[in-house]
């Protein structure tokens, strides 16, 4: 067929990303597919991550190898050394990346936690459950100043989550960097709530758990991510912090259908978390990677 592919200006820029896009049409004008290039930096300048869409109809005519092949020079022009991209276990994406050099990496498992079969009893049992020596915390949106330090330090906490064999780098995070963070959830329309643990001997965020919720509060919220800093694993926190995300939104948002969370395979310690949690498995997503 022929086809078309046009560079687009892509707003979608952040303070420590900006994405490149693409359009393809037809010999009419008619819109086919779009590929977007996420380049990164702080600790992820060899990374871009790609989401390419075809239209079911246009499967299969070298829709989605042009604007593959575009992607990816683009990438390698802005010195990146492998493009990462995800696709549901089963679908044609899965059949098309490994087709064109793209290897596995990391296996990503989804699971969601239906509110209106939240325990609540359950949920307060863990949450009332002694910590010794940590309080929890929590906010909406932007971290209150007198915590901003010690929360852009907590995130080291997912430097070492298990990802495989992704060449993911490690994310170089500091206030500027969690506060824009918070601002590009704000600014979109949704809600970011976080619960952090605090380690009472110093006042010290020694774990955090995020969830985004839809703005209008209606759906599916989801889990950003939940992690606990290396010197203060193995007393719960996780769990309690989850447990408590859960508790808030449970109670604040009544027409919030559920909480979606994703885990690597391998994690198996915050899998068992989830699970113990109420967390049911939906779906499997593989994320590929294709070294430059």
């Amino acid at each position: 067929m022929s086809l078309r592919i046009t560079p687009l200006t892509d707003p979608a820029h952040g303070a420590h990303s900006r994405r490149l896009a693409w359009l393809a049409s037809d010999a009419d004008s008619i819109p086919v597919g779009t590929a977007f290039l996420r380049l990164f930096d702080g600790g992820q300048q060899h990374l871009a991550e790609l989401t390419l869409h075809v239209h079911p109809v246009e499967r299969r005519k070298g829709v989605g190898s042009r604007l593959l092949g575009t992607a990816v020079a683009a990438a390698r022009d802005n010195a990146r050394r492998c493009v990462m991209a995800q696709a549901q276990a089963g679908s044609p994406g899965d059949q098309f990346l490994p087709a064109r050099g793209f290897r596995k990496v990391l296996t990503l498992r989804y699971a969601r936690l239906p509110l209106a079969d939240v325990d609540t009893i359950a949920i307060a049992e863990i949450i009332e459950r002694p910590h010794p020596g940590y309080r929890l915390a929590s906010w909406q949106g932007t971290v209150p100043d007198a915590l901003a330090q010690t929360f852009a330090a907590s995130r080291r906490a997912m430097d070492d989550m298990p990802m495989e064999d992704t060449d993911y780098g490690t994310v170089a995070w500091d206030v500027d960097r969690v506060r824009a963070a918070a601002k590009a959830v704000e600014e979109r329309g949704d809600q970011l709530h976080t619960v952090v643990a605090i380690d009472t001997c110093d006042d010290s965020i020694a774990g955090f758990t995020e969830l985004v919720v839809p703005g209008n509060g209606t759906g599916d919220g989801q889990h950003y991510g939940t992690g606990v800093l290396p010197e203060h694993r193995g007393h719960g926190l996780g769990r309690w912090m989850k447990a408590e995300s859960i508790r808030q939104a449970h109670g604040r948002y009544p027409d919030l259908g559920g909480l979606l969370t994703d885990t690597a395979d391998s994690n198996t310690h915050m899998r068992h978390i989830s699970d113990s949690l109420g967390y049911v498995p939906t779906h499997t997503t593989l994320q590929y990677q294709l070294d430059l």
